[in-house]
C-alpha cells in the first residue's frame, strides 16, 4: 500500500464517521457537534460545568453555553446551581434521555461490536494505539487552527 492510498482511505473514513455522526443527529432532531457534546458528558463523572464541556469540545465558552441551551430545550440534560458554589452552574443529562441515546447507541453498536470481533489482540492494540494517537494529532490540529496558524 503507497502513503496516498492510505490518505485517501483515511480521508473516506474520516468523511464516513462525519456523514454518520450526521445521521445519528438528524435521527434524534440534533445538531451533530450536540450528539458528540452528549457522548462526551457521557463519558465524565458527575455534572459539568458549562466550561468543561467548552474544553471537552474545543468550542468557545459563548458557543458552548448556547449549546447547552439546545440541549436543554431538547430535553437532554438540565441546568442546577452547585450546592457547594452557588456562582457555578452544573449541567447533568437527563437520565431518561440518555437511556433513550443508549438504546440508540446500542443498536448501532451491534454492527460495530461484529466488526471488532474478527481482530485480533495484537490488532485492537494497534487501532487503540493509532485512535489516542488520532486524537492527540487532531488535539494539536485544532489548536493549530484556532490560533490562526
Amino acid at each position: 500500500m503507497r502513503p496516498h492510498d492510505l490518505e485517501a482511505d483515511s480521508r473516506r473514513y474520516l468523511a464516513s464517521y462525519a456523514l454518520f455522526n450526521q445521521a445519528v443527529a438528524d435521527r434524534l432532531g440534533l445538531h451533530p457537534t450536540d450528539v458528540q457534546c452528549l457522548n462526551l458528558l457521557g463519558m465524565e463523572e458527575g455534572p459539568l460545568t458549562t466550561g468543561r464541556i467548552a474544553e471537552l469540545t474545543g468550542l468557545t465558552s459563548g458557543s458552548a453555553t448556547r449549546l447547552v441551551d439546545r440541549l436543554e430545550r431538547a430535553g437532554y440534560v438540565t441546568r442546577r446551581r452547585d450546592e457547594e458554589d452557588r456562582r457555578r452552574v452544573l449541567v447533568e443529562p437527563v437520565p431518561e434521555a440518555a437511556a433513550r441515546l443508549g438504546e440508540l447507541w446500542g443498536e448501532l453498536g451491534e454492527g460495530w461490536d461484529a466488526m471488532l470481533a474478527e481482530y485480533t489482540e495484537e490488532e485492537l492494540a494497534f487501532l487503540a494505539r493509532h485512535m489516542r494517537r488520532t486524537t492527540e494529532l487532531a488535539d494539536r490540529q485544532i489548536q493549530r487552527l484556532r490560533e490562526g496558524g
